[in-house]
């Protein structure tokens, strides 16, 4: 029995390359022991129709006779829901072939629930022609905190989806999503608005005024001021890089890729703050000479002079920063926001289908 595997690019394709080797056994002791298991895996973009959708049927008939496979499992990095409700698989045990979505496996234990779902799948997949244990039997692929539930799906293509239970399922998709966008790795796609901050902060370091302004404000006003920094520079990113899905199909899914997105570079963005506030630091505390900066305010200094002198110099490094700033690249814009990944695909897919029946055409 010949399982293929087949990955997104990218996070799909390296978890389940973790997999792929143990998959075999595992198969034989969890699923059914009386065949012998090949699993195979291939890394392609999957295609989606105008709706966004992955077209498993016409997929199973053009994937499972060119490959040599029984039965077939995708994985992709789109986020899959039912109206509200997010879905972590679609499975047609008709076709051979399911669906699993890597966001709806949360940000922890990816690995271990994507083994736990693929087992899960290749159970209900493979009852009906080896026998043995199904999985619905076996696991529940949510895991103990956030369990899942079967619903029927209207798509004449899909037999039945396991659906995320409650507001915790919810929660568990928007955190893959956010993981999926890797928003720590923003942070290079920031470089002119981190060149912008480098030079406002160097201006708080080298005037006196700044510093009896950061020895006068509170705490409260300090976080105050950096949070309304960051969020003066996501506002801009997201209007300036055009990230922001405007209301016009699923209004759910409009509110949740429009989240993912705010909350990507909101982490990107105080991702750099921290790196600012750093080098800001060891700037001030190497430049400013204790006594001089006493002398200056007024009243002996200590370290925490120092952290709240380069905290309102990082801040106000940040304001500058965000004023003219932009992702650097098309693939930090896309790694932003789900909406413009997904809007890519989807042309990729309507190319890759115009060129099939151009060929087939041509071929008649």
């Amino acid at each position: 029995m010949v399982i293929g595997l087949l990955c997104d690019p990218g996070l799909p394709s390296d978890v389940v390359s973790t997999l792929v080797d143990d998959l075999e056994g595992e198969l034989k002791e969890n699923v059914s022991d009386k065949v012998a298991w090949e699993v195979r895996m291939r890394t392609e973009s999957l295609l989606l129709d105008e709706d966004g959708r992955v077209p498993l049927l016409r997929l199973a008939e053009i994937v499972r006779p060119r490959y040599g496979w029984d039965l077939v499992v995708c994985v992709t990095d789109l986020p899959r829901q039912l109206s509200s409700t997010p879905v972590v698989a679609d499975i047609s045990v008709r076709h051979g072939i399911a669906l699993a979505s890597l966001p709806a496996l949360g940000i922890v234990g990816v690995r271990r629930r994507l083994r736990d779902t693929l087992l899960y799948l290749a159970g209900e997949l493979g009852r009906g022609l080896v026998g043995g244990r199904a999985g619905r039997e076996r696991h529940r692929a949510g895991g103990r905190f956030t369990p899942v539930t079967w619903v029927d799906n209207p798509d004449a293509e899909i037999e039945v989806s396991l659906a995320l239970v409650g507001w915790r399922g919810r929660l568990r998709l928007l955190g893959g999503m956010v993981r999926d966008n890797k928003p720590w790795r923003l942070v290079p796609g920031l470089s002119t608005a981190l060149a912008a901050g480098f030079a406002a902060a160097a201006f708080g370091i080298f005037y006196s005024s700044i510093w009896s302004l950061a020895d006068a404000l509170s705490i409260r006003r300090l976080t105050l001021i950096s949070l309304l920094a960051i969020a003066a520079m996501v506002a801009w990113l997201i209007a300036y890089n055009r990230l922001w899905e405007p209301s016009g199909g699923s209004r759910t899914k409009t509110v949740l890729y429009n989240l993912a997105s705010v909350v990507s570079l909101t982490i990107g963005v105080a991702s750099s703050y921290l790196v600012l506030f750093v080098v800001t630091f060891a700037g001030a505390f190497t430049v400013i000479e204790s006594g001089y900066l006493a002398r200056s305010l007024g009243h002996p200094v200590g370290l925490g002079d120092y952290l709240t002198l380069a905290w309102l110099a990082s801040s106000m490094g940040t304001f500058a920063g965000a004023l003219g700033s932009s992702l650097e690249n098309e693939e930090a814009v896309y790694r932003a926001a789900y909406s413009r990944r997904e809007r890519e695909r989807r042309r990729r897919s309507r190319e890759a289908r115009e060129a099939e029946e151009e060929h087939e055409s041509g071929g008649t």
